[in-house]
């Protein structure tokens, strides 16, 4: 099970990151969490979205450089130890991860959630499968 993220690719400048949101508000896109990263040159904005192909089209058509690439949500307890046991995990199974970022869910519903790319889909898909771990869709997130 995978989750549509919305990354762009963003100049380092001032207001970049305004215009980009601002966009999303305007073509009613809720932001469930986001992660930026950057270099003295650009920053990388990933966001999960409640419309992530709505997202990508409104940032296209807005001549920004946008991916939409599938991701893991991983359920996880929002308690001391919940994150290392998921990465333990994944480091005795030796599965690789480009990168991952985690947040509070929505009240209700997951009390915290793990977003992960991993280098291979769905041999980390399987494992955490096989260990228990829920994995989460978007309507979960």
């Amino acid at each position: 099970m995978t989750i549509k993220q919305v990354s762009v690719f963003l100049e380092n400048r001032p207001g970049r990151l305004a215009e980009v949101l601002g966009l999303l508000k305007e073509n009613e896109v809720n932001i469930y969490a986001l992660y930026v990263s950057d270099t003295t040159q650009f920053g990388i904005l990933r966001l999960i979205v409640d419309k992530p192909e709505a997202a990508f089209a409104a940032l296209k058509e807005n001549s920004m450089t946008a991916t939409l690439t599938d991701v893991i949500g991983v359920s996880m307890q929002d308690e001391c130890g919940a994150l290392y046991e998921i990465i333990q995990t994944i480091k005795e199974e030796g599965v690789s991860i480009e990168y991952m970022y985690a947040f509070a869910g929505r009240q209700g519903t997951n009390p915290a959630a793990l977003v992960i790319r991993p280098a291979d889909m769905q041999e980390m898909i399987d494992m955490l499968q096989s260990k228990g771990f829920k994995l989460l869709s978007l309507e979960e997130i």
